[in-house]
């Protein structure tokens, strides 16, 4: 029973944990469910390249395939000699005659003349229409040239003719006019005239599914192989030129040995074991990275989430371009996930993890090295385009970049390959061309996934960080000694951070927002008070301490009404980590030696947790501390600084970040410059 809760224990220890490794384990199981199944060919090889292998014979029997271009050609030939196919319908005009005989006997009348004589006329000029056929005008026979020759399938005999031979309704009134216009009584001419257009009716038929079918029928009988390769027979050496004809061979190997092996069902799953294996390999390989060399990512679930996320938006439509249309690869943009790396987190983290995608990717894609050789020179451009992201032009820059890359790449393959420009083919460069378009797509992903995972981008930093912002302008109006106050704060953190490193305007923009909460109770704040009114003077000590204490959660409070992100709210909730508001509590000391509960006095943290928020504490004081100074000169700000910032380590205010000492002597040093720079004291030179 005790092993049992000691296993709870450390289960529920470590939940973090386990919760981080389920993601990459789930993520490698849609990875390998979506992978193709298609048998990976052993050998790399080129066309117009030495073979770098050992000598190969054939493993087995093989037919030798035609190429794509061949077999495309002879399609296009076979379909050339398809004629289009007609239909006579013969039981509609034998119908139409037996009407047209019955409407002559009804209407003819004896007076008109011989009643034999214009029966036969005008059934001989029937017949003589109708016979060579009346052609039915449809969508289809728009494009028929006159001299196009069409066959006309009547009682199941097939007859050749050119399309122009074929009557229509205007040819075919031409001809009765010409033949009745002999006839000297008007009265006969006219009735003839009029059963005869009654009577006759389009009966030639364009069949749209008669002449797919032969051209179904054509392709079918094209031959998709020349000859064969006997088992042992040497294909090629080692060294030599893979020519034409070799490639062609080869490539009928591939073909064959992959037609064999998926029609294998142990093979397949043989397969499917195998891509667990490399697959899972890549995602411990990419796990153990992220563990020990940045720990700073790994720590945070989101972070992992977020990335894992990414590669799957970016493998699985690979996938399932390799699957249905591999020619298309190139279209899917996968340097839209380095553009988006390197919007939340930095150059190392986009190369580590873009690198690793385009190993799973090029698992699967036909000749991966050429596949895995563009993409990364494509990933290194956009990284390197993205290194300053200050602007949203930048990812129309980098679109632009990836393209020209792309074009660049394409022509040096020619050049390698194919020894010239001969192989051009302007579909690679509209491919190439979409690709680049819908690199475009990271900016509004970058805001999707902001949202959703609740980073903060530069881009975001840069908005918030402007003045004209609606939270900063109420700052400047209601609290304008504040907003002077969190403005000399920003430069002195920024220019801390320069020195040190980190994130500038992340601690620019927390600096700005984090006395936001005295828009509550400004005239409660020294530096918004005109000094001919303190109304702590009409409070006791103890409730001027919780005035001062609370402007820390009024700012919380404030900065999620205006949906101020969580990463600006850390810099408010901890600027005062849990130190105590040094003045009242003295004050209140006085009057009440034995009687003051301190924690009534002490900020309610937390403490700061990073380089970043630690930064903004030490400014802060600092800045404050200098204002209330009368006599400002270098050894008494020298002498501010250290004590300031040396009182908040001995209050274990840095405890919980990732800042050294190093650091905090560069803060010092950087921050006495700052202020002598600010107060215009010059240097005491010695005597």
């Amino acid at each position: 029973m005790s092993k049992i809760k000691n296993i709870v224990e450390k289960i529920r220890h470590s939940y973090y944990n386990i919760i981080k490794v389920m993601a990459f384990i789930l993520t490698l199981v849609i990875v390998v469910l979506m992978m193709p199944r298609n048998v990976k060919f052993k050998y790399e090889y080129q066309k117009m390249r030495p073979w770098p292998h050992e000598s190969l014979y054939a493993p087995f029997n093989f037919p030798i395939y035609k190429s794509d271009d061949e077999v495309r050609k002879e399609k296009e030939e076979a379909l050339k000699n398809i004629e289009p196919i007609f239909i006579y319908d013969a039981l509609g005009t034998e119908t139409s005659r037996e009407k047209l005989l019955q409407d002559f006997d009804a209407q003819w009348n004896d007076s008109l003349g011989d009643r034999n004589y214009y029966e036969n006329m005008t059934l001989s000029i029937y017949d003589h229409i109708e016979n060579v056929g009346i052609v039915a005008k449809n969508i289809w026979t728009t494009n028929f040239k006159g001299d196009e020759v069409v066959v006309v399938v009547r009682n199941k005999v097939q007859t050749k003719c050119h399309y122009e031979d074929l009557n229509t309704m205007a040819t075919a009134s031409a001809y009765i006019q010409s033949q009745i216009g002999s006839i000297s009584d008007y009265n006969t001419m006219q009735l003839i005239n009029n059963l005869l257009h009654s009577s006759l009716r389009t009966n030639v038929m364009f069949s749209e599914n008669m002449t797919k079918q032969a051209e179904k029928n054509a392709v079918d009988n094209i031959m998709l192989t020349f000859g064969m390769v006997q088992k042992d027979e040497l294909i090629i050496m080692e060294g030599e030129m893979v020519t034409e004809d070799k490639y062609q061979i080869i490539s009928s190997l591939q073909r064959e040995y992959a037609d064999i092996t998926a029609k294998n069902f142990f093979s397949r799953n043989y397969m499917l074991y195998g891509q667990l294996l490399l697959v899972g390999m890549m995602f411990v390989a990419l796990y153990l990275i992220l563990r020990m060399l940045r720990p700073d990512v790994f720590e945070h679930l989101r972070y992992i989430n977020l990335i894992l996320l990414l590669m799957l938006l970016t493998i699985v439509p690979s996938f399932l371009l390799v699957k249905f249309a591999p020619s298309m690869i190139y279209i899917m943009p996968v340097a839209i996930m380095a553009m988006l790396l390197m919007t939340f987190f930095d150059a190392r983290i986009a190369m580590i993890v873009q690198i690793v995608t385009l190993i799973i990717i090029s698992l699967a894609v036909p000749n991966p090295f050429q596949y895995f050789f563009v993409q990364l020179l494509v990933s290194f451009v956009a990284i390197f385009s993205m290194t300053k992201r200050m602007r949203r032009s930048s990812y129309f820059g980098t679109s632009l970049a990836v393209f020209a890359i792309y074009v660049i790449v394409y022509f040096g393959m020619m050049l390698i390959f194919d020894g010239g420009f001969d192989s051009f083919n302007w579909r690679f460069i509209a491919i190439f061309a979409g690709d680049a378009f819908l690199t475009m797509l990271a900016l509004p992903l970058a805001f999707l996934f902001e949202r959703i995972f609740g980073f903060v981008t530069d881009l975001s930093l840069l908005e918030l960080s402007n003045t004209n912002s609606p939270l900063l302008r109420k700052l400047a109006s209601e609290a304008p000694g504040t907003f002077q106050h969190v403005m000399q704060v920003a430069d002195l953190c920024e220019e801390v951070i320069y020195n040190i490193g980190g994130n500038a305007l992340l601690v620019r923009t927390g600096a700005m927002y984090h006395d936001i909460g005295k828009t509550r109770n400004p005239f409660y704040f020294i530096e918004n008070q005109n000094g001919k009114y303190n109304p702590h003077d009409d409070v006791s000590y103890t409730e001027s301490a919780q005035i001062i204490i609370s402007h820390v959660i009024d700012g919380i409070e404030i900065c999620r009404e205006y949906h101020i992100p969580e990463q600006i709210i850390d810099f408010v909730r901890t600027h005062h980590g849990t130190r105590r508001t040094e003045y009242f509590y003295q004050m209140e000391l006085r009057e009440n030696p034995d009687g003051v509960d301190e924690r009534d006095f002490c900020y309610h943290g937390p403490v700061p947790f990073s380089k970043e928020t630690a930064v903004l504490m030490m400014c802060d004081a600092v800045e404050a501390a200098s204002r209330s100074m009368k006599d400002k000169t270098e050894e008494s700000l020298s002498k501010l600084v250290d004590n300031i910032i040396d009182g908040q380590m001995k209050a274990n205010q840095f405890d919980n970040t990732n800042i050294t000492f190093h650091d905090i002597n560069i803060t010092k040093k950087v921050l006495k410059k700052k202020l002598m720079s600010i107060y215009h004291v010059r240097i005491a030179y010695p005597d």
